[in-house]
């Protein structure tokens, strides 16, 4: 390990979750458009295959930390191993994520629960916690928190993964508020129904435990494809750049919102409660009788 941090690259993102998946879309995007970067997951050699992948820039660096969030302890040796790499982090993106049990509350696995709201709500909350001072020593920084389904809207059948996700998603709207004086920010990104190992495992699972809507949209999404991954890396590095330096606290729809033009409509996003998560109440739904 390196006594002093490397001096290269104009700028570093953080990225776990990063040996498949997304997080190998978001980890080729952010190193072809000139990012240094630290990738981390639990699977060395998909680490070093992607690393050795990416190749080598004589003005970026690339570093890997092996870690498990299942683990204590890991997320705190993550940022004290990356702080021993590198000068400054300009972004975090959040993106390793598990499953979790499939089926009824009643009948899911207790420590699979806890296992999975550790990994999917606990670490990113606590690297998020040990980077933004990190950030705010520097004066800026972009925390990029990954939502996913069941954050806006119910999933039978799902809840530990989205409880974890919908509780992440008002962590960063609360989180975002406390750094607004310091130049940081954090936003949250939907970013749609992908082909990942995760929809495969929701198929493995079953219709009698996954519940038939789930199946068949599992089903449908891997055989002829679903949100576009590389629309979501796009919407990270947007995110991640000085573009969207304003734009904070809020939750983001790879697919469905018109996120480029955001920059020119500041003053309407900071006086708009849009794009977070707020309670439906009867007068929104035009019922006379539900509100006083």
């Amino acid at each position: 390990m390196r006594t002093e941090p490397k001096q290269i690259g104009e700028k570093t993102c953080l990225i776990t979750g990063a040996s498949r998946g997304l997080g190998k879309v978001l980890a080729d995007y952010f190193w072809q458009q000139g990012w240094s970067l630290i990738l981390v997951a639990r699977n060395k050699l998909a680490l070093d295959e992607l690393s050795y992948s990416l190749g080598q820039k004589f003005d970026q660096s690339l570093e890997v930390i092996v870690a498990d969030f299942s683990q204590a302890g890991e997320a705190e040796r993550v940022v004290k191993t990356a702080q021993s790499l590198v000068p400054q982090l300009d972004a975090l993106v959040n993106n390793a994520a598990m499953q979790g049990p499939v089926g009824s509350l009643w009948d899911n696995d207790w420590e699979e629960w806890l296992k999975t709201i550790q990994v999917d709500l606990l670490a990113p909350i606590r690297l998020c916690q040990l980077i933004a001072p990190w950030m705010i020593e520097k004066g800026k920084g972009s925390i990029i928190n990954l939502s996913g389904g069941g954050a806006t809207s119910l999933r039978a059948n799902f809840t530990a993964y989205a409880t974890a996700k919908a509780a992440l998603v008002r962590l960063t709207e609360s989180l975002a508020e406390e750094l607004k004086p310091y130049n940081v920010r954090a936003n949250c990104i939907a970013p749609g129904a992908m082909r990942t190992d995760m929809l495969a495992e929701i198929v493995s699972k079953g219709e009698l435990l996954a519940g038939k809507k789930e199946h068949e949209n599992a089903t449908r999404i891997l055989q002829k494809g679903g949100a576009s991954m590389q629309r979501v890396a796009e919407l990270c590095l947007f995110l991640a750049s000085d573009r969207t330096i304003g734009i904070t606290g809020k939750l983001i729809s790879a697919v469905w919102d018109n996120w480029e033009a955001w920059p020119e409509h500041l003053d309407e996003l900071h006086s708009s409660d849009a794009y977070t998560l707020r309670r439906i109440t009867g007068k929104d739904r035009g019922f006379s009788w539900g509100d006083k």
